[in-house]
């Protein structure tokens, strides 16, 4: 992870992010109501919106009060056969509550997890206790195996994600020769004709006064 302004993490990630947003900061949203968990695909290529609580960009969410509380809270994230779904534990009666739920999210193999925060004028104190990771052991078929492994950059079915374009090549001397030498030609081309139209239009106003 590299320091950033996304929950402390840096824009335009790639993989997935859950976001537990403690602050309103698109005030006119009233139905929004804040501690508000949420999820994010990226493939390099999207901005997190702060102003507007990253709602362009949101897979799904769901309201978390989880601020001053006496006892523990979970967030569970699972992910089976792009299918993903985060659940959450935060009545201390330790029972899960369904959050979000998305299918076709593919993600890439060679997961890195991390967590990271930031403030801003107003601030609270979260303390992360612990991380449990397991993996689950999942049959596939020969053709979703293949699908699976075939994915390179976070996508969600259904969400069309900007395409990461790769930099031009910089043009050979040759090809730049070309295209100064086309341009001066159609340059030249185009003051010929204007100088055509313009005499044919002066011939036919002197014709107009005899």
């Amino acid at each position: 992870m590299q320091p950033g302004p996304v929950f402390g993490n840096m824009d335009k990630f790639v993989g997935l992010g859950v976001f537990v947003d403690t602050y309103p900061n698109e005030e006119k949203q009233q139905e929004r109501v804040f501690p508000y968990i949420s999820a994010m695909v990226n493939n390099g290529s999207l901005s997190y919106d702060h102003e507007r609580d990253g709602r362009p960009t949101e897979l799904g969410g769901c309201t978390a009060i989880v601020r001053n509380l006496h006892y523990d809270t979970f967030l569970v994230i699972r992910y089976v056969k792009r299918h993903l779904t985060i659940m959450m534990d935060i009545d201390g009666k330790h029972e899960w509550r369904d959050c979000i739920e998305v299918p076709g999210v593919r993600l890439p193999r060679g997961y890195y997890f991390g967590t990271s925060s930031i403030t801003g004028d107003l601030s609270d104190n979260h303390d992360v206790i612990s991380l449990k990771l397991f993996e689950l052991t999942v049959e596939r078929t020969p053709e979703e195996e293949k699908l699976h492994r075939d994915v390179f950059l976070p996508s969600v079915d259904n969400m069309k994600l900007p395409e990461m374009t790769a930099p031009l090549p910089p043009l050979s001397g040759l090809a730049l020769f070309l295209i100064v030498f086309f341009s001066l030609v159609f340059s030249v081309f185009a003051i010929v004709i204007g100088l055509i139209l313009y005499n044919k239009w002066q011939d036919q106003s002197r014709k107009r006064f005899y």
